[in-house]
This record gives structure tokens, sequence and C-alpha cells, in this order.
């Protein structure tokens, strides 16, 4: 088995990279024929299977992977010529040009660019000559691999060393390496062409098989991201890379129905989880939230771990993966976990609005039950008196205290903004509203009851009791520091208005302001119960304003 360790293998890849370029240098240098070549081919493999950026470095090449290896080198070396050395150099070029671009820092990509320029001169200068029999270049190549080239090696041994990533260091883009190296096989075969068709040189048709192929490639530069109106090829290329294993929009469109169908996160996760294992490149998957976990389908060594937010999503792949199905894969458990936490926060807002009735509905009955504490201790007072009338008054509030008892027992048994919008009607409230207040001094304006019975409407009764009842108690309570001013009820039919007045002092503007709007702290105890009022007439599309404050008149007007 053939191990490295993962730190051994960072401190020691360029040390890697400079012996095996060595070996091979020297290979090249000695005659085919001779003996010693063999064993500094040998040991060139041995070093690039400890430097190659194919298998991690931490993970064993297993029986199988180990005979195909043997099996190839045995092969190579009993049909060992220029040919096969063409192919080896052509595919080691492809394969440190495809690693160039996982690196990031400036002398890491320095140091694959002079790797990349030295394998190019010796396949171009001295390899392909040698397969042509082209003994000029070959008389020019011998000076080049003797003292240019050793340079380069020394050049690389100079550089600073860089500490990039393992993993990026790993990361090869099988499609760059495959197009390099038919780029640079097309330009190898393209002068051999060029010299057996039009009788050229071996340097003057390298020159013009370069040429045509820098000319393609501008001309596709210019097809990949015009300027002129065409889509262009990266559009066509990029959908392509995009669909892995099933077209990507059908991928999206699934996702969204699975999102629209499931009431909650949990459903959601579990049919989406089920969803991303059907794919045929997964063998299994994991899931693991702040509140559940999951597992679906079968382990196996190759695995690819994403985190988003409190979604820790592990996939496990049948084979490796490459770097594009790797960003389709994060691309993917990205949008589960955006989907995800988009149904944890409608939970949680389902759970607040729930929570938020419960305690506006708490609030209001607090009040109620103030304001009907208020009333039965009106009536204890009047219970205690010897007068006349108060056996006929108590025989007219009593009831009236009977189903304001009746309503906030039925309150509390459902606590929802809903249930407390029991219509009623208008002439019947506005008697109860006297009848229940007709021991207090209020001066009471309404339209005739000719009118009122042929005008009469249905209004939310329970809401404009909150309102009247919280309004005229704050007005009495006004009255212990004020004594002798004027309350007020007006009500008006066409447009519906309840206007409740005071003659006392006004409202200071810092109060006015947030009155009715937000709950606040005041002397008297007004705040909560406005606050409240106003917004469970907004509820039921009526409007709680402070119509005048000035001076003997502050009113407060309730409208449709």
């Amino acid at each position: 088995m053939l191990t490295l360790d993962m730190g051994n293998r960072q401190r020691a890849g360029r040390w890697l990279l400079i012996v095996m370029l060595s070996l091979l240098h020297a290979a090249l240098l000695i005659d085919m024929r001779s003996m010693w070549v063999y064993p500094l081919l040998l040991a060139h493999l041995g070093v690039f299977l400890l430097w190659q950026p194919l298998w991690r470095g931490e993970s064993e090449v297993g029986r199988g992977p180990l005979v195909i290896i043997m099996l190839s080198s045995a092969t190579a070396m009993f049909w060992l010529n220029w040919w096969v050395i063409a192919f080896w150099l052509t595919g080691l070029f492809g394969l440190v040009g495809a690693r160039a671009f996982a690196f990031r820092t400036r002398w890491a990509r320095l140091l694959n660019l002079v790797v990349i320029v030295y394998l190019l001169a010796v396949l171009l200068l001295w390899i392909v000559p040698h397969l042509f029999d082209v003994q000029p270049t070959i008389d020019a190549g011998q000076a080049l691999m003797r003292y240019v080239l050793p340079m380069l090696l020394l050049l690389i041994l100079a550089m600073p060393g860089h500490n990039e990533a393992v993993e990026g260091a790993q990361t090869i883009d099988f499609i760059y390496a495959l197009m390099l190296f038919m780029l640079l096989t097309l330009v190898v075969l393209g002068s051999l062409a060029f010299m057996t068709l039009a009788r050229l040189d071996y340097l003057g048709a390298m020159m013009r098989t370069l040429f045509l192929i820098g000319l393609v490639l501008i001309i596709f530069g210019g097809l990949w991201n015009p300027r002129f109106g065409f889509n262009g090829l990266q559009v066509l290329f990029s959908r392509y890379l995009l669909n892995v294993g099933t077209p990507f929009e059908s991928w999206l469109t699934q996702l969204a129905d699975t999102a629209q169908r499931e009431p909650d996160a949990a459903s959601y996760l579990a049919h989406t989880t089920a969803l991303l294992g059907s794919l045929p490149w997964l063998s299994g998957l994991s899931w693991q939230s702040s509140t559940e976990a999951g597992q679906l389908g079968r382990y196996s060594e190759h695995e690819v771990l994403v985190q988003e937010n409190e979604l820790r999503l592990t996939l496990y792949a049948k084979q490796e993966l490459s770097p594009a199905v790797r960003l389709h894969i994060h691309l993917l458990a990205q949008l589960i976990g955006y989907f995800y936490q988009a149904k944890q926060r409608e939970q949680t807002l389902r759970d607040i609005t729930r929570m938020q009735a419960v305690y506006e509905t708490g609030s209001r009955l607090t009040h109620d039950l103030k304001n009907m504490l208020q009333s039965l201790l009106s009536l204890t007072t009047l219970a205690q008196s010897h007068e006349q009338r108060v056996q006929q008054l108590l025989q007219q509030q009593l009831p009236i205290l009977s189903q304001r008892i009746e309503l906030i027992l039925n309150k509390l048994q459902q606590p929802q903004v809903e249930s407390e919008a029991a219509l009623l009607s208008l002439r019947v409230w506005w008697n109860a509203l006297q009848l229940r207040n007709q021991h207090h001094e209020i001066n009471w304006h309404a339209p005739d009851m000719h009118a009122l019975g042929a005008l009469d409407k249905e209004i939310p009764g329970a809401m404009f009791d909150c309102v009247a009842d919280n309004l005229i108690d704050n007005i009495l309570r006004k009255r212990q520091t004020q004594p002798g001013i004027s309350l007020s009820v007006e009500l008006s039919i066409e447009p519906l208005r309840l206007i409740i007045c005071d003659s006392g002092s006004l409202i200071p503007k810092n109060v006015a302001a947030n009155l009715l709007h937000r709950i606040i702290v005041s002397e008297n105890g007004l705040g909560i119960g406005l606050y409240q009022s106003a917004r469970w007439a907004e509820q039921l599309g009526y409007h709680l304003t402070l119509s005048n404050n000035r001076q003997g008149k502050v009113c407060f007007e309730l409208r449709k």
C-alpha cells in the first residue's frame, strides 16, 4: 500500500516535484538504448506516484489500482520509445496545467508556470525532434537540455515556499487536463502534418501550427464571451455543467413544489433529502439539524460535507466527484438550506402570531374584567344605600353584568381575535351603554329613536364596549383630580362615529404623540387600554383617533 501523511505531503510536495523532474531530465539526456534509462524512469514513476494529485495523499491505493499501475509501468518499459515518452510528457503537462488553476497564491502559480514551461520546452525541443529525426533541432536542443533547462529546475528550488491548502492543491479539473492534453497533442501532430504535406522544416512547421492554434483560440475566446448580441458558448457550457444526472431546472421545480406542499420544516427536510437521495451518482446521505437527524442509503468513502447554517448535510458518492459536481452539490445544498430556514421562520411567525393573539385577547380581557369590577363596585355601593330606585336599578344592571361575565368566559375558552367580532345591533348596544352608565353624569347625544331604528346597523359589540368603557373610565378617573369637568358621548349614524369628550385639561404633547400607537407610562393609567382598543379597532376595520386635544375640549373618535 502507498500512503503519505497529509502534513508531510504538503511540506514535501515541491521537493518531490524537483526530484521527479530531475530523474526525468537525467533519463532523457541518456541514449534511449542505455540500460540506465529504465531504472531512472521507474524511479521517476515512483516519485510521481508520491507527488501525483489524482488520489489523496492520506488514502491507500488498493490492490486493484496497484496491479493496474504495475502492469502499465511494465508495458511502458517493455515498449519504451520516444512515442511513449511523448505521450507521458503530454499527460504530465495536462496534469500540471490543470493543477495550476487550483492555486490562488502568486508564488504557487508562478512555480507551476515554470514547470509548464520546462515540460513544454522538453517536449517540443527535444522529444518531438527525436520522433521526427530532425537532426539540426536535436543538436540545438542538446545545449538546451544540458545548460538552460537545468537552470529552470534550480529556479524552482530557489522559489519561496507557499502555504497553499492541501485540499486546493489536490483539486484537478479533468476538463482542463483533457483540453491541455489535446491541445499539446494537436501541436505535435500539426507540426508533423505541415512537415509532411508542406515540406517545411520542423521549427517552421511548429511555428505555423502554433500560429493557427492561437488564431483558433482567439476566435473561440470571442465566441465564449461575446459583446455584440450573441449569447455565446459560455451559456451553453455552463448549462451542460449544471445538468449533472438530472436537469437543473426540473430539480428546482421539484424543490419549490415540495416547499409549497409541506407545512413545516421537518416534513420538508424529510421529502427533500429523499429527493436528493434519488440522484444516481449518490449512494446515500445523512443530515443533521438543531432538532432532528437522519440517514438514507449507504455510507461510502467518497463523502462531501456541506454546512448551511444549522443544517449539516453529508453526501456519499459512488465514486470520486469532479469539481463541477462538487459545485453542483454545494449549490443544491444551499437551496435546500435556504428553503429549510424559510420554513423554520414561517413556523416561528405562526407561533408568534398565535402567542400575540393570546396576549392581545388576555390584555383586553384584563381591561374588560377591570371595567366589569368597577361596574360591580358601583352596584355594590348603590345596594348599600336606602334609596327606593336602587332595587329597580339592580334589576336592570345585573342581567347586563351577567351577559358580560358570560362573554368574558367564552373569550377565555377561545382566545382568538376572530371569535371576538360578534355583531350586535347598534340600537341595542347604545341602549345597553346608557343603561350601564346611567348612574354617572354623562351627556348623551344620539339621533332620535326613529332615525336610530330606521338606520340601524350591526357593529362588533365587544370592541365598541371595550373602547367606550376605557374612554369613559379614563374620564371618570380624571374627574377625581379635576372635579366638575363634563363628559359627553355622541353617536352619529352617517358616517358611523362614536365621539367621547371631556372638558378637562389637554393631554401633554409627548403623551399624545405616542397615545394609541404604543404602550406608554402615565400617572393616571392612560396607555395600555387605549393602545389595545386602537389595535382591536384597526383589526376590525375601524379607526380610533384623538380628534381634538385642547384645553377644555379633549375628544376621542371611533369611526368606520
